[in-house]
Parts: structure tokens; sequence; C-alpha cells
């Protein structure tokens, strides 16, 4: 759900710590709040029923909508919002399982963002002012969350007093094409809102025991990432990313029949593509493809037919020459499924 109770925020801690961030209403003289974050309501989840050790780590994710208020001169574009979409996930795991799980999330994480063409830098961030809990809890979810790091050989910056108030936390940086850096990945251990809501799970002995909890999310803000793409890429995305990467471009009117046949074979090939059947001169519509930075063009006219080929046109590269619809299906395939972020590499 969106609006949670305000009980529940209060059992959160967010009601003492975060209460600045959020927006409030009330129902039926109840007090409720819109949602700034997703974990309590992964908790309550969690919660529903019964666990066993044999279950964990338990790992429970969605596209979570979340609302925070930001003052009007810090909003910035798709950068910084007042509603967003989180790609969160949080993890219920025994205390013996901190260190591999959190390997992990670091790897799927790097992972995503080698895909995606960026460079990173991470910081490990410490206990704020307004914590909750004791200095040996947060010393001890401080010291996991470093060991991690190192035996992932990662290199890291201490960020002092930027933890959550609920726990440190691993913060990866992406740095875009004019070397601005932005907080998207984070990686945050969490002792406290497994005793604040009595979380627990059967052990091997048959009693209750408490789990640990990881929040993570990889692309952080979906909005804040899709506009750090656009500018990092200055909308020239890689072909497996393009919303068009082809553009198929008729000579005459004659030859749009055969257009066409080629948009269904590239089309059943999972390419996206469209067929530009205006009735303009084709160096115009080469233009126009360019200004719309689609990776691919391909020029069809009556030696095209005859051969039974394409023309084919990189918005980069220019001319690339004749070849078969199957032999370029075959080349972009690869492209596509490889993830390249430029042609050849």
């Amino acid at each position: 759900p969106t609006i949670l109770s305000q009980e529940l925020w209060q059992k959160s801690g967010h009601w003492d710590h975060y209460r600045e961030n959020m927006y409030f209403t009330e129902i039926d003289n109840r007090g409720f709040a819109i949602k700034p974050m997703n974990c309590p309501g992964g908790i309550l989840v969690y919660k529903s029923r019964s666990h066993s050790y044999r279950e964990l780590p338990l790992r429970l994710a969605e596209m979570g909508l979340v609302h925070r208020h930001e003052r009007a001169g810090a909003l910035h574009g798709l950068m910084r919002v007042r509603c967003f979409t989180q790609d969160d996930a949080h993890i219920f795991m025994l205390p013996s399982q901190i260190t591999e799980e959190i390997k992990g999330v670091i790897d799927l994480i790097a992972r995503i963002y080698q895909v995606f063409g960026f460079s990173y830098q991470v910081e490990l961030s410490t206990k704020p002012e307004n914590a909750m809990g004791s200095d040996d809890i947060w010393e001890e979810a401080t010291a996991s969350l470093r060991k991690a790091l190192e035996e992932k050989g990662m290199e890291y910056k201490i960020n002092e007093g930027d933890g959550a108030f609920y726990g440190p936390k691993i913060d990866f940086h992406l740095q875009d094409c004019l070397g601005r850096t932005w907080q998207c990945g984070t990686i945050q251990l969490d002792f406290l809102m497994p005793e604040c809501f009595e979380l627990d799970y059967i052990g091997e002995d048959g009693e209750k025991h408490r789990p640990v909890m990881i929040h993570r999310t990889c692309l952080g803000s979906i909005e804040r990432f899709i506009g750090i793409l656009i500018e990092h890429y200055a909308g020239a995305f890689p072909t497996w990313l393009a919303p068009v990467q082809v553009r198929i471009l008729p000579i005459t009117d004659h030859q749009l029949g055969y257009a066409k046949e080629v948009a269904v074979k590239l089309d059943q090939a999972r390419i996206r593509v469209e067929v530009d059947g205006r009735n303009e001169k084709v160096g115009y519509k080469i233009r126009d493809a360019q200004l719309q930075k689609i990776p691919y063009m391909l020029i069809v006219g009556a030696k095209e037919i005859n051969n039974g080929t394409v023309a084919v046109r990189h918005r980069d590269q220019g001319d690339l020459g004749a070849l078969t619809i199957d032999s370029f299906i075959q080349e972009i395939g690869r492209e596509i499924s490889e993830h390249r972020t430029c042609r050849g590499n």
C-alpha cells in the first residue's frame, strides 16, 4: 500500500527520525502517512507468516512508489523529485549469512552498472547524529559492510555520519559523461528494524531467533537513473537500449512494400524497427534519423530490391555498405545480445 498508519511509522522510527520528509493525512480520525520508504511494507510481508531458518535468506523485491517532501529549491528535473519509483528489495537472513549476502548484492549492482557502461565510486556511510540503536550495534553493522567490501577488493571512501538512521550503508555513486557523480545504488545493513517489529525465525534448535535485514536498491530512483542515462549518452543510446533500433528509409514510394517486408523480418527477430514512408527525399530522412539518434538506418532502393539486400548506415560511422537482410539481423542481434555500449566494442 502507498498509505500506511501513523502507528507503523512510529514503530519503524520514521516518525521520530524522518517526519520532516513525509506527507500526512487523516482517515476516520486516524493518522496516516504516504510512504517515503518501502521497508515497513516489506517487513509486514515477512511478518505475515512464520519462517524457518531453512527459508533464509528470504529476498523480497518490489518496484515501490515513494513520496518525499523536498524543498522547492532542491527539485531538479528527473534528478531530484518528490515522487519516484525505487527498485527496492529487503533481504531477511541469518547473522552468519551477512557477508555473503552483501557480496552478492555488490556483484549484482556492479554487473548492472557495467551493462549500462557506467563507472562508479563507492562510499561506506557511517552512523549519523540522529541514529537509532547503540554504538555496539552500529560498530558490528559497519564492520560487516567493511568486511564485505574488503573481501571483494573494492576501493571505497568513508562518508562519516551519512548512514541511514537505522543502519550504515554502502553507497554507489555513478559518474556521467560530464564527470558529475550521482548517488544511485545502496546497500543498508539493519539490525534495528527487525528488533522494532519483533521479527523472528525458528532456528535449528527449534527456538525463535532475530533475523538481520538488508535494504538494497541497484538503480535507486528509476526516474533519476533514466535522467542520468539520457544525459550520459546525450540521447544517443547504445543499440540494445535505443527505443528505435533501426529505421528503414525507402528512396521512393516504389520501395515502400519492400521496406515493410524487411521491417516484418526485423520485428520477428525482436528488433525495434520503424519505416519512414514519408514522401520526402532520402537525404532529409537520413538527417531526421540522425537528429533522433537512431543507431541504424537501412536505405532501400531499386538495387537493394533486385539484390535482396539493404544499404546499412550507422549514426556515428556512416555508410557500412550493403548486407543481406539475414546478415544484418545476425550482426545487430550480436550487438544487442552482448549489450555493447558502442558498435564494435
